[in-house]
């Protein structure tokens, strides 16, 4: 086990990263991974279903998108609204920032938003003159790996089927490839975490207790934590989904329904709580995604897992193909 940031990079050719979602959400690519045996195969999403057990209950991240991201009026400036901090006052990150020192102003929709004051991380914290709808007419955010501007598809495909609850600046992506008749014939229950843009802050202190996650939003029901006590094996679909559920207060060893927030950072030698399988896609070097799925099955077995993936030309990040670790 690691706790050494470098120990957490790995190559990868820039042509697998996958700049659009496949033509069918089921259609991914589906590597399986078995902790026990420390063996690796390789299927298709749609085979789901036959690597669980009966009690078994995936969990999802419920979360819904915001179309969160505007360009200027004279599209010289880039926002990407982050939180409403007061009627008329906005945390938002800038593009290019130099245009957007203190004082500095520019209008959405005939609206002058004027930059008061730039934050420690390099957000913004702009004021706006009038009312308005910052998310109508707004652009998915899609994540920075994706080198093209988000269309009409993304509002679609940047979402997953069973999206409910407003609040992300990104999509819990593990989930994007379930269709209705796939999460029809599995014991399923929703959660919710707001993925903020703490989830593409690069991690800076090579020492990895030293890096501070950002706090992000999360609610469990009644319903959801009743069926995840009962459950035979908890089958997390996401990193959000794992930080959630190992984060929520428990009594006695049950998860209790509750509101609240998050910045817990898994990274080896973490000891899981609550979730005993899980979903996720592939992720970027160095990230505290990569470190958390590190936690889960081995940081040498996953490594060696993706420099397979890597080989047999998987398709990587937000729009590309998944792993499931048993």
């Amino acid at each position: 086990m690691s706790s050494i940031l470098s120990s957490y990079d790995y190559d990868l050719p820039r042509e697998l990263i996958a700049q659009r979602a496949p033509e069918r959400r089921e259609d991914s690519r589906m590597m399986v991974l078995r902790r026990e045996e420390q063996s690796i195969e390789h299927g298709r999403f749609a085979e789901l279903k036959m690597f669980l057990r009966p009690g078994d209950l995936l969990v999802l991240n419920d979360t819904r998108v915001l179309p969160a991201k505007r360009m200027s009026d004279d599209g010289a400036i880039e926002f990407l609204f982050i939180e409403r901090v007061a009627s008329r006052r906005w945390k938002c990150l800038v593009k290019p920032g130099r245009k957007m020192r203190v004082g500095a102003t520019a209008k959405i929709d005939n609206v002058t938003l004027c930059v008061e004051e730039i934050l420690p991380e390099g957000e913004r914290l702009v004021s706006l003159d009038n009312d308005i709808d910052l998310y109508a007419g707004g652009l998915m955010p899609l994540p920075p790996y994706i080198w093209r501007e988000s269309d009409e598809g993304d509002n679609v495909r940047y979402q997953t089927i069973f999206a409910r609850a407003p609040g992300a600046l990104a999509a819990p992506t593990a989930g994007l490839h379930f269709t209705q008749q796939i999460l029809s014939e599995i014991p399923h229950a929703f959660v919710t975490l707001h993925v903020g843009i703490g989830t593409f802050l690069p991690v800076r202190s090579e020492n990895l207790a030293e890096h501070r996650m950002h706090a992000e939003r999360f609610f469990i029901s009644t319903e959801a934590a009743n069926k995840i006590n009962n459950a035979h094996r908890v089958v997390a679909v996401g990193t959000t989904t794992v930080r959630m559920l190992e984060s929520a207060k428990s009594n006695s060893g049950r998860l209790l329904a509750q509101e609240g927030s998050t910045d817990l950072f898994i990274y080896p030698p973490y000891r899981f709580r609550v979730v005993d399988l899980l979903l996720t896609n592939f992720h970027l070097p160095r990230s505290t995604l990569l470190m958390l799925v590190s936690a889960f099955a081995g940081r040498e077995f996953l490594l060696r897992a993706y420099q397979e993936a890597i080989r047999e030309r998987y398709r990587f990040y937000s729009y590309g193909d998944c792993m499931l670790i048993l």
